[in-house]
């Protein structure tokens, strides 16, 4: 069992929404951005009409893709990416039947998304730590399979144990 957790790192699956209505990119985890600008840049509207502050903006590193200008919005209950955004970037947006691509002038995938229900989002990796100890994600308890999966065929009884014993955040009972 402690080999199991030698084997594992910290890290944390963070959800972007890809959306094709909203104006720039934004995310509320302001640690997630590099070379941040502080600086009051107005306010964005939410689908209920409420209104946040964008508090400044920064460069969004994933792999050897740098996302530019992603607003810091406090307040805000889902990072989103902005089609025209990327667009506007000579970057070319497709989406498919359960998956989208953003894409170079090339044809190259930057980044690639799956689609849920009706929404398009685009999982993000951030290592969190050099010292291997466990796996965080979101998940509902309908994703057991998903865990067992993602733990290489785990048998159920040690994803129960680790869930237990909440070493792996946001795991389910099962």
């Amino acid at each position: 069992f402690h080999r199991l957790l030698t084997l594992l790192q910290i890290v944390q699956l963070i959800l972007f929404i890809v959306d094709s209505g909203c104006t720039k990119h934004m995310t509320r985890n302001l640690k997630l951005l590099c070379n941040f600008v502080e600086k009051f840049l107005g306010t964005v509207r939410f689908g209920n009409d409420q209104f946040a502050p964008i508090l400044g903006y920064g460069d969004l590193v994933q792999g050897h893709v740098t996302i530019n200008k992603v607003y810091y919005v406090e307040g805000l209950n889902h990072n989103l990416f902005s089609v025209g955004q990327f667009c506007d970037a000579d970057l070319e947006v497709v989406f498919r039947k359960s998956t989208c691509f953003v894409r170079d002038l090339q044809g190259n995938d930057l980044l690639v998304g799956n689609r849920g229900s009706d929404l398009y989002t685009i999982s993000l990796h951030e290592s969190t730590s050099s010292i291997p100890l466990c796996l965080m994600a979101k998940v509902t308890p309908t994703q057991a399979w998903l865990w067992h999966r993602r733990l290489s065929h785990l048998n159920f009884d040690y994803i129960n144990l680790l869930s237990k014993k909440d070493i792996v955040n946001g795991l389910p009972k099962l």
